[in-house]
């Protein structure tokens, strides 16, 4: 079962350069598979920077994270506050 967030962008220059680079960082550090995609286009390995940086997505634009892995969800929800409120690193787990 897929697990999804639909989050808007909280950084103000969108996922490029520095905020892409955190949220890469985050996604690896998760150690599960993620997918982004902007709005409803093809979904994007979410650690690969240049699948990210590819994306364009800009600061306030809707971006869907997915993950197959089992028990997904506290991980997805950290990565999806990450995002929409443009955080400097990962949320600790709750």
């Amino acid at each position: 079962m897929t697990t999804e967030r639909r989050v808007t962008v909280g950084w103000p220059e969108g996922l490029h350069a520095r905020p892409a680079s955190i949220f890469v960082r985050a996604v690896t550090g998760a150690g599960i598979p993620v997918t982004i995609a902007k709005g409803d286009g093809p979904a994007v390995n979410a650690a690969s920077m240049l699948a990210v940086l590819g994306l364009g997505a800009e600061g306030g634009e809707e971006v869907v994270l997915a993950s197959d892995a089992e028990g997904a969800g506290e991980t997805m929800d950290r990565l999806a506050k990450l995002v929409s409120e443009g955080l400097e690193e990962l949320p600790a787990a709750e």
